[in-house]
């Protein structure tokens, strides 16, 4: 069996997920909007995406800064509406304002996913309760993945979390992979795979201009390399 780890990056543009792909992605995510720490694209930039690359993309459910949902019923209009463009894997997250996770309203999105895979994001960082959010969502259908840094303050912050959540994998809430983002350098990777972590997001890292610049297939490249 192969331990080759999953490396996922952000597009916002057609541009992006070429560079991506020829870096060596394996999966992408599809936001639009960073400075509101990524939004929903628009259904045409996902069907030219989707028509450019070949991998699989992940498509963000998300109206607003933050994480609450906000109107769900417009939530779930968009995502009945990228299913029928052909989308397939998602991306989601919503906190009540302390900080539970919001279940209607993930409830109410991912009954409109038929069971599509999808990312809970980093609204877990921001969780009251980590361990309790997680058995919240443990049995909603299409959960595979939790997108996290550890901490709300990043990965550097976060290690330790995610070291002992890894170690926890098969007890009932830890089913779903750990997708490690949020300040991820090349640094961490000895411990995150030490650790027996296998997935990895990447966005700023992927981009040396920085957010205004593209994806860079050399700096995706050298994460592919790291991670063989």
């Amino acid at each position: 069996m192969s331990n080759r780890a999953l490396l996922e990056v952000i597009a916002l543009d057609v541009e992006d997920a070429v560079a991506a792909q020829a870096g060596g992605a394996d999966r992408l995510e599809l936001v639009t909007d960073m400075a509101a720490d990524g939004l929903t694209p628009p259904r045409e930039t996902f069907a030219a995406i989707r028509a450019a690359v070949d991998i699989p993309l992940r498509v963000m459910l998300r109206r607003t800064d933050g994480f609450a949902a906000g109107p769900v019923e417009l939530l779930v209009e968009e995502a009945r509406a990228l299913r029928a463009e052909g989308a397939r894997e998602f991306v989601l997250g919503f906190l009540n304002p302390d900080g539970t996770p919001d279940l209607a309203a993930v409830e109410a999105i991912v009954a409109e996913l038929g069971g599509c895979p999808w990312t809970f994001h980093r609204a877990i960082d921001r969780a009251a309760d980590r361990d309790g959010l997680r058995k919240a969502l443990a049995d909603l259908p299409g959960l595979d993945a939790y997108l996290t840094a550890g901490s709300a303050d990043g990965v550097d912050a976060g290690l330790p979390v995610l070291v002992a959540e890894a170690a926890r994998r098969g007890e009932p809430g830890y089913e779903a992979r750990i997708l490690v983002g949020g300040g991820l350098a090349l640094s961490h990777l000895p411990v995150l795979r030490g650790a027996g972590i296998d997935a990895f997001h990447i966005g700023g890292a992927a981009r040396p201009s920085g957010w205004g610049g593209p994806v860079s297939p050399a700096a995706v490249a050298d994460w592919r390399a790291a991670l063989a």
